[in-house]
């Protein structure tokens, strides 16, 4: 089985977005997140979490990160195409402006 990193973009970072959220709407996206868990449960190995802005290093150099990755999974899956199967109900897509990038994990070379 292969294991593939799916990382959740948006405009709009994932502390920004908790703290815009009504308590209402933070119980149906937990609700959202909970029913794909039980329909994906046996693929998903990391639930993962949001992620809040962080730094880019560049040669040494430290700056703000410019990413819009707001959270991250990881899944399991035969192929790429299964992987992708998984998350076409992703909660993620329930941002505005959502969307997700599926990566599979290589094995490190000499390891």
């Amino acid at each position: 089985m292969k294991k593939f990193l799916v990382l959740c973009r948006a405009a709009v970072s994932a502390r920004e977005q908790m703290t815009q959220v009504a308590p209402e709407q933070a119980r149906a996206g937990v609700a959202l997140w909970a029913s794909w868990m039980d329909k994906n449960g046996g693929a998903v190995t990391d639930i993962g979490a949001p992620l809040d802005s962080g730094k880019k290093i560049v040669a040494g150099s430290v700056a703000d990160s410019d990413t819009t990755i707001t959270g991250f999974s990881i899944v399991q899956s035969e192929t790429l195409t299964g992987a992708t199967k998984l998350l076409h109900d992703h909660p993620h897509f329930h941002t505005s402006g959502g969307s997700i990038e599926v990566l599979e994990f290589l094995p490190s070379p000499g390891i």
